[in-house]
């Protein structure tokens, strides 16, 4: 009998509160990634990233947090990827400013000389856009 409750504390302590808040913050923090990405894809990311901003912080605190609740081997490594993501991405935004230029192309000027590599990995040479209207829209995901 008392070898049963052995087993059956060892199951009921295999899920602590700090393993399960270890991953709500990967969690969180793929979320918000995907979230980022597919803005980016459909090129929309706000000018204000407040709110992505505390959602990377959110993750590597929630991990931290996570070990002070004593998370479980397989939680910590959850935790720790959290923390490292959440930090990285952070601080990537905050390096990684992006600025208008003094004098930006606006709607009616003429597209500026410039050569670059498209898809297929051909030369492309802005003369050929030269009498037609074109949108370019020069986009990096932030960083």
């Amino acid at each position: 009998m008392d070898e049963q409750k052995a087993v059956m504390k060892n199951a009921a302590s295999s899920k602590t509160p700090g393993t399960a808040l270890a991953f709500a913050a990967l969690a969180l923090l793929i979320a918000t990634v995907l979230f980022w990405f597919n803005l980016a894809n459909k090129v929309s990311i706000p000018a204000n990233r407040t709110l992505f901003i505390f959602a990377f912080l959110l993750a590597p605190v929630l991990g931290v947090a996570s070990f002070v609740m004593k998370a479980r081997w397989f939680g910590s490594i959850a935790a720790v990827a959290a923390i490292i993501g959440g930090v990285f991405l952070t601080a990537t935004i905050a390096i990684s400013r992006q600025q208008v230029a003094d004098n930006p192309i606006t709607v009616g000027d003429t597209v500026p000389y410039f050569t670059a590599v498209d898809d297929q990995g051909n030369q492309f040479v802005s003369d050929v856009l030269y009498g037609t209207p074109t949108v370019i829209k020069f986009f990096r995901a932030h960083w």
